[in-house]
C-alpha cells in the first residue's frame, strides 16, 4: 500500500515537472509573443516586453527565419519602429538564416531613411549577404543613387567584390548612362583596388 502511494506521488511530481516550463521555453515563448507583437504593430505589449530589468528579448531570433524584430520593422519600411527598437539595444549586425543584415534588407528595398539610421546605429556597410554581396551592391543593381550616396558617405568599399567575383565598381561599369559609376568615383571613401578587382569577399 505505501509503496502505490510512492509511486503515485512520483508520477505526480513528475506530471507537475512536465507542465511548468523550463527557463529556456519560457524565454522562447517570450521571444515568440514579442516578436510577434512586433510584426502586428502592438505597441503597448512591446513596450512593456523590453522593460522588463535586464531583457535582450530585444534581439530575439525567429527559429525559423532567424529574423529579428529589426529585421521585420525594415522589411514593411517602418522608420519610427527602427528608431524605437535601436533606442532600445537593437543589433542592426544580426544576420537572418539567409545571412541579411537589416541594412541589407534596407538596401535591397531603396529604404533610405531606414538605412541611414541603421548606419547610425552601427550597421556595418559592408557586411554581406548568402551571396556575398554587400549593401552597396545592392543599389548599384537598383540604379538607386540616394542609397548609393548615404552608404559610399558611410564608407562602403566599392571594390569589395561578391561571390561571382565582381564589385560595386565592376557592376557600375555596367551601366551605359555613366551615373552609377560617376556616382562612385565622386563619393567613394576608397579608391580602386590596385590592379584590378579582388575575387571572391574580402574577409
Amino acid at each position: 500500500m505505501a509503496q502505490r502511494v510512492w509511486v503515485s506521488m512520483i508520477a505526480a511530481l513528475a506530471g507537475l515537472a512536465l507542465l511548468a516550463p523550463t527557463p529556456a521555453a519560457a524565454q522562447f515563448q517570450k521571444g515568440y509573443k514579442f516578436l510577434e507583437s512586433v510584426r502586428k504593430r502592438e505597441g503597448q505589449e512591446v513596450t512593456d516586453a523590453l522593460s522588463e530589468p535586464g531583457t535582450t528579448i530585444v534581439n530575439t531570433q525567429d527559429s525559423t527565419t532567424g529574423e529579428t524584430a529589426l529585421h521585420i520593422v525594415t522589411a514593411r519600411r517602418d522608420a519610427a519602429w527602427i528608431a524605437f527598437l535601436i533606442s532600445r539595444g537593437a543589433d542592426p549586425n544580426i544576420r537572418d538564416n539567409k545571412g541579411a543584415t537589416a541594412l541589407v534588407i534596407a538596401s535591397n528595398l531603396g529604404f533610405v531613411e531606414g538605412a541611414q539610421a541603421l548606419i547610425n546605429a552601427g550597421a556595418r556597410v559592408d557586411e554581406t549577404g548568402s551571396t556575398g554581396e554587400t549593401p552597396l551592391i545592392f543599389a548599384v543593381h537598383r540604379r538607386d543613387l540616394a542609397m548609393m550616396r548615404v552608404l559610399l558617405k558611410a564608407g562602403a568599399n566599392p571594390d569589395r567584390a561578391d561571390s561571382s567575383g565582381r564589385s560595386a565598381r565592376d557592376y557600375a561599369k555596367l551601366d551605359r548612362g555613366g551615373t552609377v559609376l560617376q556616382e562612385i568615383e565622386s563619393n567613394a571613401k576608397s579608391g580602386p583596388a590596385g590592379g584590378g578587382p579582388v575575387y571572391g569577399p574580402r574577409l
